[in-house]
């Protein structure tokens, strides 16, 4: 039996870092759950507005070139590390 707890990373509020023992954490409307972090995988739920950013965008051709479409995380996996991918979204939060 598992509980859900939700955090918000200190950054900023509108981007979550979901800890919990199944991940099965729903996903607000509008968001989409990525997989971040080098060796072990942390899950965050971010806005769909991200996708429009090119910063971000060349965060998913890295994605592509390293997994293809093959996530076996069950979400979209970002190859960099967690504190740079905290990092690149609060400076498009701020954008």
């Amino acid at each position: 039996m598992g509980f859900r707890l939700p955090r918000i990373v200190n950054a900023k509020p509108s981007l979550k870092r979901t800890l919990s023992s199944s991940e099965t954490t729903v996903v607000p409307k509008g968001h989409f759950a990525v997989y971040v972090g080098e060796e072990e995988k942390k899950r965050f739920v971010i806005p769909i507005s991200f996708l429009k950013h090119p910063s971000f965008q060349n965060l998913l051709t890295e994605a592509e070139e390293e997994f293809g479409f093959n996530h076996p995380m069950g979400a979209l996996t970002i190859p960099c590390s967690e504190e740079d991918f905290v990092n690149l979204t609060c400076s498009l939060q701020s954008s």
